[in-house]
């Protein structure tokens, strides 16, 4: 039995009917967080969501203290619209809920590497407000004979990443165009989708730009980077709550990794395990010190987040950059994740209980002042 002093918290996840009546804390696949919870005297329940019962969760989440948030920006072929809604609802409420779909919208979509491309983890990187904007300005930068990666605003999986470049034999036998010359409509291109199993293909860029046309009637944007010639020695992602790293994640990412010269088609190599880490991880500590000594500020300084209201688990994805002069490596972010963060190194869990604990105390504190 709960007693009324007692905090409580959801942890929301996404569900059929099914799985909301039949999930427990001991078989959740959150089952750490339930337990670490269940140590320090916190009533911890499943909350599983789905738009069909959206006003049967929003009545469980009335009575929490806390609700810690995992549902991607694309679910089952449903955008977060309806979940957001209700769980603004909520934090207007007075419950602490996080990751605050306000602050997702600020540091969870692809646009985030545009606003922040100059605080010194950025690369070559453009936004596209309109599909005119891309026609006309996409062409450009295959000119310059260089692969770029574009990216819906919202999504996961790799859904909407596109590697995109003018064919390497193009420039080698003159047939499709040279350095310089303006690629058109009827130009072949090379793409590949970042989706698991996707194929590099040979399209033209018409058809290309078609593809393109539903991330922009949805989030109204793209995002284009240069690529990022060290991708094959794999990606760092850095866990935080708040604004301290708590783990780290290191994995071969393939999906957009480059196919021999001449294939027309070849499949990315799957990716490698993901192998966690703790922060004190030896050979990720210029890493860790930058961000957490200057990036994660400069953030905040810039999107204007203070620290309470960063996500309790979120991460920064990190390529390998070109080397400086010195020899030392250099970070390009290639993506930051703060709406389903799963799953996540061991060392992160103390770090999580602690933050969420500290805020469901604070609220629970205010609540009952405005009572």
């Amino acid at each position: 039995m709960v007693q009324d002093s007692q905090l409580r918290v959801a942890i929301l996840s996404p569900g059929n009917r099914e799985a909301r009546r039949n999930t427990t804390a001991e078989n959740s696949r959150f089952s750490d967080l339930f337990r670490a919870l269940a140590s320090r005297r916190i009533h911890a329940e499943p909350a599983i969501y789905h738009d069909d019962f959206c006003e049967d969760v929003r009545d469980q989440l009335m009575r929490v203290d806390g609700v810690l948030v995992w549902v991607n920006p694309i679910e089952s072929g449903r955008d977060r619209s309806i979940l957001d809604s209700m769980l603004r609802d909520v934090a207007t409420a007075g419950v602490f809920v996080s990751t605050h779909p306000d602050v997702i919208l600020k540091l969870g979509t692809k646009e985030v590497l545009y606003r922040t491309r100059d605080i010194g983890w950025g690369c070559d990187t453009h936004l596209y407000g309109s599909m005119n904007q891309m026609v006309q300005e996409l062409p450009l930068r295959l000119a310059a004979g260089k692969a770029r990666v574009l990216k819906q605003n919202r999504g996961n999986g790799g859904n909407g990443v596109w590697k995109v470049q003018l064919p390497i034999d193009s420039f080698a036998n003159d047939t499709g165009g040279s350095l310089g010359a303006l690629p058109q409509l009827e130009t072949v291109i090379c793409v590949r989708h970042a989706k698991r199993g996707c194929s590099e293909e040979r399209i033209t860029l018409g058809e290309f730009y078609s593809r393109c046309e539903p991330y922009f009637s949805t989030s109204g944007r793209m995002i284009d980077q240069e690529y990022q010639e060290r991708l094959p020695e794999g990606m760092i992602r850095c866990y935080l709550v708040h604004d301290k790293v708590v783990g780290f994640g290191h994995q071969a990412i393939n999906a957009l990794f480059p196919a021999p010269l001449g294939a027309s088609s070849t499949e990315a190599p799957l990716p490698g395990p993901r192998l966690y880490h703790p922060p004190s991880m030896p050979e990720f500590q210029t890493l860790k010190r930058k961000l957490e000594d200057e990036w994660v500020p400069a953030v905040q300084r810039l999107l204007e987040i203070d620290t309470e209201s960063l996500p309790i688990l979120w991460d920064c994805d990190f390529l390998l950059g070109p080397q400086d002069n010195n020899g030392e490596d250099t970070y390009v972010l290639c993506e930051i994740n703060v709406s389903s963060v799963a799953p996540y190194p061991e060392s992160a869990v103390p770090y999580v209980v602690d933050a969420a604990v500290a805020r469901v105390q604070t609220a629970r504190q205010r609540r009952g002042l405005a009572l």
